[in-house]
């Protein structure tokens, strides 16, 4: 059995093993040489990716996925307690592990760099594991999303650095003790775990208290990132570095240029001098997200120029503001935007990429929880596009709540002057942006759930 695999994940069995955290540990695992098997509600080509490494994957969830040899059986929070290869597992005593623990068992032999926060963790995670591959250093990673494509959002590699993305959603970032953190920012989220802001910073002080002594928090600019450093300043054994455009910042943007699709962005860092670098996507949250790689990065040890350098290389990850093509002149763009401020980002960031031309979103809302305490917020984002389409919304792991539907967000966008379609059926979707685009419009689809499966379609239907 090769290196750096625990005992008990020499034969791991993943439920939902199709996810994005669940593929990456998978890969990760299967490229040390572990026996992974798992299974997932329908067929991808990321189940195709992990059986190239060498993974089994079934589709589908039944008891008899599960091998009776299993070391271990890998699950995330969305996993139900009445999943029939978790009642298998209890059968057969094989011991169930969350998918957190598993990250965390990995990262333990590296030097790691964990990302956090509200919005951003993927690209700035992704910005990382671009530049240390592109400086020759053969890092591990482990992101939310892909780099290039269906497969690349894991890798082990022979470096001594680990990257990880570290989700707050259900407090498993309190698993890690990464050598440097990142937190992008802190807003209240994820209101099925969180009842308030203070539970927010009380779990974000939990993920910071798990850096060891001698290690190095990187806040952002964001007000509650800026709040969690003040909290955490007692600590003698932290280097907090903070990072934004005002003048009190440890590594202070002094200008952030956009040139089209991309951006120029000068930095100033301590006894580094001023820095300047292309960020190779546009929007001022994605250059703040490169500014903060580099700022962690620098504190590994890693020459400020060179990182810089480095991280003109990267440029994008699928769903950050993705093009997924062009059909009769209209360009379709694909965002992972679910959350208000993320929402208002992206649109901002393509709203200056896109000059004179009309910006049109479809825009399906995630999760019912989130829409009842945020969808007033969410509509009155989309009031920045000159029209929008608004599905149902998509539950992910949630029940309905009753009186919790996409209403909520349609008024609330009409009340600030957008122009929305309410558009129950995907299938109704490309007729309806036919409908309304014209040559040189750009459409995005928004939200975190199946709305980036109609990218495709709409392009095929511009193309008639």
């Amino acid at each position: 059995m090769a290196s750096g695999i625990p005992h008990a994940m020499e034969r791991p069995h993943f439920i939902g093993i199709g996810g994005a955290g669940m593929s990456g540990i998978a890969r990760i695992l299967a490229q040390r040489g572990a026996k992974v098997a798992g299974s997932d509600a329908r067929e991808s080509a990321t189940a195709e990716a992990l059986r190239a490494v060498g993974a089994t994957v079934h589709i589908g969830h039944a008891a008899e996925h599960l091998a009776d040899d299993a070391s271990c059986v890998v699950v995330s929070s969305a996993i139900r307690a009445d999943n029939p290869e978790l009642a298998r597992a209890a059968e057969l005593g094989v011991p169930v592990v969350h998918r957190s623990d598993a990250l965390a068992a990995l990262m333990r032999t590296s030097r790691a760099i964990a990302v956090a926060g509200t919005h951003g963790k993927t690209t700035t995670t992704s910005m990382l594991a671009v530049a240390l591959t592109e400086l020759g250093l053969d890092p591990s990673y482990a992101i939310g999303g892909d780099l290039a494509g269906p497969g690349t959002n894991a890798r082990h590699g022979d470096g001594d650095l680990f990257v990880a993305e570290a989700d707050e959603s259900d407090r498993s970032f309190h698993k890690y003790d990464p050598d440097v953190a990142i937190v992008l920012n802190v807003e209240l989220d994820h209101h099925a775990n969180y009842a308030s802001m203070d539970e927010i910073h009380e779990s974000f002080e939990a993920f910071v208290a798990k850096i060891p002594a001698g290690g190095t928090l990187v806040v952002g600019e964001h007000t509650g990132a800026r709040e969690l450093a003040a909290r955490v300043s007692g600590r003698p054994d932290l280097t907090v570095v903070t990072v934004g455009e005002d003048e009190g910042a440890d590594v202070r943007i002094r200008s952030i240029t956009p040139r089209g699709m991309t951006s120029e962005v000068a930095v100033a860092l301590p006894d580094a001098g001023e820095i300047v670098f292309t960020v190779s996507v546009p929007g001022r949250h994605y250059a703040h997200n490169a500014v903060a790689a580099l700022a962690a990065g620098v504190r590994t040890g890693l020459d400020p120029a060179g990182l810089a350098h480095a991280l003109t290389a990267y440029t994008g990850v699928g769903r950050r503001l993705q093009l997924k093509g062009e059909a009769g002149g209209v360009q379709v763009i694909d965002s992972y935007a679910h959350h208000p401020t993320e929402m208002t980002a992206d649109l901002e960031a393509i709203r200056a990429a896109a000059g004179d031309r009309r910006l049109l979103v479809v825009f399906q809302p995630h999760l019912f929880s989130r829409t009842r305490e945020l969808g007033t917020e969410m509509g009155r984002a989309l009031a920045l596009a000159d029209a929008s389409v608004v599905l149902d919304i998509y539950p992910a792991r949630e029940d309905p709540i009753p009186g919790v539907t996409s209403a909520l967000i349609i008024d609330a966008a009409r009340a600030a002057g957008a122009r929305v379609t309410p558009v129950h059926d995907h299938g109704g979707v490309p007729d309806a942006v036919a409908g309304m685009a014209a040559p040189g419009d750009l459409v995005l689809t928004m939200g975190a759930g199946d709305v980036t499966d109609l990218g495709p379609r709409i392009l095929a239907r511009l193309s008639d």
